[in-house]
């Protein structure tokens, strides 16, 4: 563990950003919020930290400003849901964290098309989805918003008046072992007979994944030009998950017991090692049929301001069944035989980390701040 700097102890923070930030499907307690926060994020260990080594539950100010869906708009100032507005800058706050990009750059689409098939076959193709991401990706929009929400943030913390405020951007880990061939057959698609796992296809979107993080970091780069010391910090924990992706040596995918994979499965387990119970089908909460994220004609919309992966995957396979009545499940494992609409965030938390993959990236940031110190 790594807490204080040597200039004094830290007694407070914000985190900003997505799904990736949020630690969806890692735990509540009580009731979900709308934006799918999880008692294993990354920030929410780091906050459980502070106040074991600052003498307890109100010494370290928490403000745990990411959702699940956003991208750099909905941090930047001035839109309605602007995480940078609802940061109150009043409450101390020695440094932030940041997690952004997978929704600005297409990552939803890209595993719609290529790994799940939500839709079915109206989802488009994978070689289309993987173009548009990559066009995203090489255009220098997400760049410039990404600046923005860093002089913002900075500005809003006012960090002329605390040298030590730093922001802390994390990246994002490669989804798949592409060394094995093994996998070639295996099929994560939601429907029966979906895409393959295929060794290119994973080659493709790990490729995807490092760009992404090369183009954060460099972005970071040029933000800490204009500054005599860096105020940001790019944190690149991808190592950290190798052994622990999907299509390991050995692993007959899809795996629900696997706990030394770090990513969800649609509708799998957690594999927190604290004594939590995992949860299982019949733990989970079906939404009405009747509800308007599963209603075809007008689902869509809304799925899509939103950016939830969990309501976009409802409606998209709401619409499949719409038009495809006979459409079949791939497996009965992941979905009860007389229901296939539970709440979002049992589809939504796919490829995100799962606990023990946000204990990693706790530590890997830990390590960048000893650096840093």
């Amino acid at each position: 563990m790594f807490l204080g700097t040597s200039s004094g102890p830290l007694t407070g923070f914000a985190a900003f950003g997505d799904s990736y930030s949020v630690g969806i499907g890692t735990g509540v307690d009580g009731k979900e919020d709308d934006c799918r926060h999880g008692l294993g994020a990354h920030a929410e260990l780091i906050a459980a930290d502070l106040r074991a080594s600052q003498g307890g539950r109100n010494s370290t100010a928490f403000q745990f400003l990411s959702c699940t869906g956003a991208t750099t708009q909905q941090v930047l100032s001035g839109g309605g849901d602007s995480q940078i507005d609802a940061f109150n800058a009043s409450a101390p706050a020695d440094f932030a964290l940041l997690s952004i990009g997978g929704n600005d750059l297409g990552f939803f689409d890209v595993m719609n098309a290529c790994v799940f098939r939500f839709y079915n076959f109206y989802s488009g193709t994978c070689e289309a989805a993987l173009a548009s991401a990559k066009a995203q990706i090489e255009s220098d929009d997400f760049d410039r918003r990404l600046q923005v929400v860093a002089a913002e943030i900075l500005d809003k913390a006012r960090w002329e008046k605390k040298p030590r405020f730093r922001i802390t951007v994390t990246g994002y880990a490669r989804f798949f072992n592409d060394a094995t061939d093994a996998c070639d057959d295996m099929s994560f698609g939601v429907w029966w007979n979906g895409p393959k796992l295929k060794k290119d296809l994973r080659m493709k979107m790990n490729a995807m994944v490092r760009t992404v993080n090369a183009k954060i970091r460099k972005t970071v780069e040029l933000v800490n030009s204009r500054f005599v010391k860096d105020k940001v910090i790019f944190v690149d924990y991808d190592e950290e998950f190798e052994g622990h992706r999907f299509c390991e040596e050995g692993v007959q995918e899809p795996d629900y017991g696997r706990a030394d994979t770090w990513f969800f499965l649609v509708g799998g387990p957690d594999n927190a090692r604290n004594g939590t119970r995992p949860e299982h089908v019949a733990d989970l909460e079906i939404l009405d049929p009747t509800s308007p994220l599963v209603d075809p004609s007008s689902c869509l919309d809304p799925a899509r301001r939103s950016g939830d992966w969990g309501m976009l995957a409802l409606c998209y396979m709401a619409m499949a069944k719409h038009k495809d009545p006979s459409l079949q499940l791939a497996r009965g494992d992941f979905v009860a035989e007389n229901s296939m609409w539970y709440v979002p965030t049992y589809y939504g938390k796919t490829f995100h980390p799962r606990s023990l993959g946000h204990k990693a990236i706790r530590s890997k940031i830990y390590e960048a701040w000893r650096v840093l110190d």
